[in-house]
């Protein structure tokens, strides 16, 4: 009995091996063979994308600082756990394709009156079986459970996906947060350097006022300089406990002194030379890019189910076991029982059902068709745009760095004159006005720099691996 059902349930299995789903084709990236804004770097065979995060960001505090945001942070841990959740609907969906085998021990005991006895005399009933057996196991010769098994694999890698996606997002947001700091922490010790030089000039301003050989304007613009920089340090001071609070957000918890950024960006080291590939191999290995790819996918096999449901569904229910009238008897000899019952339900009609969950399906597919390609699109102005700022970035910040050069001689030299009698106060606090506007700017610029690059390593796949 056992051997026939056996033959049979392989034989169901050969025969649906295939599935009634489209052929899977990758759409054609709907991009440009090259990037908008071709790099200054020569052609590379190697990516951003192949670079682990550790050969970028290369600064040891850094470096442990992304360290506790992979391990200690909620929205990470949240993405992880997702997975399992697909891992566990995929083995629910999976499980399916083989039959359900249970054991069964069962007593059965009933008193029929004479009144109602087809004997005429009372009659009292004791059974006992034990069994073993599957209850519509169906025969997926048409392919619908392998549909749904393949539409639940494919959620789950697209879950895998999403969640290297939040680790390459959390690792650039963690990095972004941590240089932030490092550049507010700067601009602060620069508005508290510049408060103090400029309540110096202030008081000297005010002795020469009060001696009258000062001029009333020029003290005023004097104080006028100084509570600037007063509002500067204020400012600075709460952004960076608001940058404190941002990285600790992102870490899960507080971040070790010997973690912090030193307030010195042109210190922190990040690699500057990052590939940036051929747009047709970067983009189809960015996470998200292969997670939209999976849901299409995952899209595609639906509709081989919804055609499935066009056709005949066979199920089988069988058992093998032993029946008796007492339970010392129950294994003895004479006593197997067994059943067999297929079952075999043909649609006719479904009121328009089955054509409406196939037309779903297929809408299904187109959407995600175009949500695929609108995820190659964002990720090619993504990257396009990172590699315009790269382009510019690096001239923007030698420019600053002369500028800043040439300011801090013009003041020299503007301290010089005044101390000589050849220049007013008022030509030494313009010097100073715009020595400070240059040095901040200047932290602006190296910030914009170190950013863009931990951006561009995000937008380029971010150690993603390659598509299987």
């Amino acid at each position: 009995m056992f051997r026939n059902l056996t033959l049979i349930l392989l034989a169901s299995t050969a025969v649906s091996a295939c599935t009634m789903a489209p052929d899977y084709k990758r759409p054609t990236l709907p991009v440009a063979q090259a990037w908008s804004t071709p790099s200054a770097e020569p052609a590379s065979s190697v990516s951003a994308a192949d670079l682990d995060w550790r050969q970028v960001l290369v600064d040891p505090r850094l470096q442990g600082v992304v360290d506790l945001a992979l391990k200690q942070n909620r929205d990470l841990r949240v993405a992880v756990l997702n997975i399992e959740e697909a891992r566990g609907q995929y083995g629910i969906q999976r499980s399916a394709l083989f039959p359900a085998i249970n054991g069964t021990l069962s007593e059965q005991r009933s008193h029929t009156p004479a009144a109602t006895s087809q004997i005429g005399t009372a009659m009292e009933i004791e059974a006992y079986t034990a069994t073993i057996g599957f209850t519509a196991y169906e025969l997926d010769l048409f392919g619908r459970i392998r549909s749904l098994n393949a539409q639940a694999l494919q959620a789950y890698l697209a879950q895998q996906d999403t969640a290297r996606s939040v680790r390459v997002s959390l690792i650039a947001e963690t990095a972004n947060a941590w240089l932030t700091l490092a550049a507010d922490q700067e601009r602060l010790a620069l508005a508290k350097s510049t408060l103090d030089t400029r309540e110096d000039s202030l008081r000297l301003t005010q002795q020469q006022v009060d001696g009258g050989v000062g001029s009333l304007a020029t003290l005023r613009n004097a104080q006028v300089q100084a509570e600037t920089a007063r509002s500067d340090v204020a400012v600075y001071t709460a952004q960076v406990a608001q940058d404190l609070n941002a990285l600790t957000l992102l870490t899960g918890g507080a971040v070790p002194d010997s973690m912090l950024p030193s307030a010195d960006l042109a210190r922190t080291q990040i690699l500057a030379d990052l590939p940036a590939g051929v747009p047709s191999d970067v983009l189809t290995r960015r996470p998200d890019v292969l997670a939209a790819e999976h849901q299409l996918q995952g899209a595609n096999a639906n509709i081989g189910a919804a055609r499935a449901a066009f056709f005949p569904r066979i199920a089988l229910t069988g058992s093998y076991g032993s029946a008796s009238g007492d339970l010392d008897g129950l294994f003895k000899g004479g006593t197997k029982a067994w059943s067999f019952t297929p079952s075999i339900s043909l649609p006719i009609f479904a009121g328009g059902a089955n054509v409406a969950n196939l037309n779903v399906s297929k809408a299904n597919r187109d959407i995600a068709v175009a949500t695929y390609e609108k995820t190659v699109q964002t990720a090619f102005r993504e990257v396009s745009d990172a590699l315009s700022v790269r382009q510019t970035v690096v001239d923007r910040l030698t420019a600053q760095e002369r500028l800043v050069v040439a300011a801090t001689d013009s003041q020299r030299l503007s301290q010089q004159r005044r101390d000589a009698g050849l220049d007013s106060a008022l030509t030494l606090l313009d010097s100073q006005r715009t020595l400070y506007a240059a040095q901040q700017v200047l932290i602006s610029a190296r910030l914009a720099r170190a950013t863009n690059l931990v951006t561009l390593y995000k937008t380029l796949g971010g150690g993603a691996p390659a598509a299987s």
